[in-house]
């Protein structure tokens, strides 16, 4: 049976997959060694699959770094920073080029006397800075009114809410009545005002009134735990209706897809929540009742509690914090304020009630940590001054007289014109000479061939390495086999040495052509 498996040759030159039968997958490599080496009268007697299967990755990872040939390349146009991001299946570089209009690739030859070193922030004394606490909440102060008119504004509708069912949720019953809530800055504080009414198209005695929310967005992508803090008052109101005043931290994936927050009743963000600080929202978010601390039980603070913050009359102690939220799974997340009252009759006429100050959301673990600038002053002079190697250009011109002597002692690997580079490890990038930007940058680089399943294929001349390869290395970790262990290793180097010999790719009459050049005279 033939190993090209049916495939025809209109199939072949019609694919994407040209010259793949030089290669062997991994997958054949590891079915083949189990079929010829493993069983009963096999050298091995008994080895499980993902024993084979871990010898072959590293078997693969090594002759990666030394025997392979390295086919791995990436082109760009070097930006106005000077960097270059190393690929991400990054091991080493062979080469670094770049690339002229014609085509042609010049070495770019890399530098020891330079590197970008984190910078420590210091104080006008000398000593270290360390960073306070990140604060992550815009105006959480409220010294600023960013809202029109210097008013936050009220909103014209109200709708019942309690009593609320599947079918009625986010219905609002029709008409105008006024105003039955208002947020706005006052004294530096964030100040709720409600009022009750009659609800004349509802059952008599059915009040309406508006449960009253503020928002604003954080992204929490490279952070894992919150601090939450705020000075706040509830405040019952006139009539005796108990004033309810909540803080808290939600996740913004829920203002983007139905979530069940409490039996019957699904989240979807009708009134815009991912907008900063101060956005007002007036209301409720349809199919939920904000009277239910129910939204803030999706994450927790250190000790497991919902991350909310509550006051009431009786629990209305003025500073009251958590720490340790864990938002290590949350892409971002919301700070949603919340005030309402308990109303049982018509209580007509705004009237200040709950209120919320000094809002602070910080990034846990920052504090302690050495405060670091951007780009080092290293780097930044190394990219505003003209390279050592361009100092040099006059070895290329054609005034040999007056260049007589000048070039006694010059370093060679400063003696070019093509640029420099060197590898900046901690940040994964390339920096490059000044002189590089905007010429096309040309990476060889080596990888291990296990990034893809793709690239998880051997070369058939480097076939049998593979297995003796994989051979020895299961031997070697098994006691019974330790005799076997000398003989294999031997059988092992001689089928690397000549699968590198095959993989040098060096043709006869190609080598006779290049040496022919040495035989040639240059007269001067």
């Amino acid at each position: 049976m033939g190993l090209l498996d049916g495939t025809t040759q209109q199939q072949y030159y019609q694919s994407n997959n040209h010259g793949d039968y030089q290669f062997t997958s991994l997958k054949d490599i590891i079915n083949q060694f189990m079929v010829a080496y493993v069983g009963e009268e096999g050298i091995i007697n008994k080895v499980s699959r993902v024993d084979v299967a871990f010898h072959a990755q590293r078997a693969l990872q090594e002759l990666s770094f030394d025997t392979f040939k390295s086919i791995k390349s990436q082109e760009i146009v070097l930006p106005s920073s000077g960097i270059m991001i190393l690929p991400h299946d990054y091991v080493n570089y062979t080469r670094v080029l770049w690339s002229d209009s014609a085509g042609i690739k010049h070495p770019i030859y890399p530098t020891r006397d330079t590197q970008n070193p984190f910078q420590i922030n210091q104080n006008e004394d000398g000593s270290y800075q360390f960073t306070e606490l990140e604060e992550l909440i815009w105006n959480g102060d409220f010294e600023i009114n960013a809202w029109d008119n210097g008013t936050l504004g009220a909103y014209n509708k109200w709708w019942p809410i309690n009593g609320w069912s599947a079918d009625d949720a986010g219905i609002y019953p029709p008409g105008n009545h006024g105003p039955v809530g208002e947020i706005a800055i006052e004294s530096n504080k964030l100040q709720f005002k409600h009022q009750s009414v009659a609800v004349n198209q509802y059952t008599a005695g059915n009040i309406g009134y508006a449960a009253l929310h503020a928002s604003q967005s954080i992204d929490t992508s490279d952070k894992s735990f919150l601090n939450l803090s705020a000075n706040g008052e509830a405040v019952d109101s006139a009539g005796g209706a108990a004033g309810v005043l909540r803080i808290g931290i939600i996740s913004s994936t829920l203002t983007s897809t139905t979530q069940l927050f409490y039996p019957g009743y699904t989240y979807v963000d009708t009134w815009g929540l991912n907008t900063l600080w101060p956005n007002i929202n007036f209301g409720i978010w349809s199919g939920i009742n904000n009277t239910f601390p129910d939204m803030f039980n999706f994450l927790q603070d250190e000790n497991g509690n919902p991350a909310y913050l509550e006051w009431m009359v009786g629990n209305n102690t003025s500073a009251k914090s958590l720490t340790g939220i864990d938002v290590t799974n949350e892409s971002g997340v919301e700070v949603v304020v919340i005030s309402y009252h308990h109303f049982t009759t018509a209580e007509n006429g705004l009237q200040n009630t709950n209120n919320i100050d000094n809002i602070s959301v910080t990034n846990q673990g920052v504090s302690g940590t050495l405060s670091t600038g951007g780009g080092s002053s290293t780097w930044s002079n190394y990219q505003s001054n003209t390279p050592s190697e361009n100092a040099n250009q006059d070895y290329d011109t054609d005034i040999y007289d007056l260049n007589q002597g000048q070039r006694y002692g010059l370093d060679p690997q400063h003696a070019q014109t093509n640029g420099s580079f060197y590898i900046d490890n901690l940040r994964g990038t390339i920096n490059f000479s000044p002189n590089m930007v905007g010429k096309t940058i040309v990476l060889d680089y080596i990888s291990d061939s296990l990034g893809t399943d793709e690239e998880m294929v051997v070369h058939k001349f480097a076939e049998e390495a593979m297995y003796k390869w994989i051979l020895h290395d299961v031997a070697n970790g098994r006691i019974r086999t330790q005799q076997l262990t000398p003989r294999l290793r031997k059988e092992k180097i001689a089928a690397v040495r000549q699968a590198k010999l095959r993989l040098s790719n060096i043709k006869p009459e190609e080598l006779t052509q290049t040496l022919r050049g040495k035989s040639k005279q240059i007269k001067h």
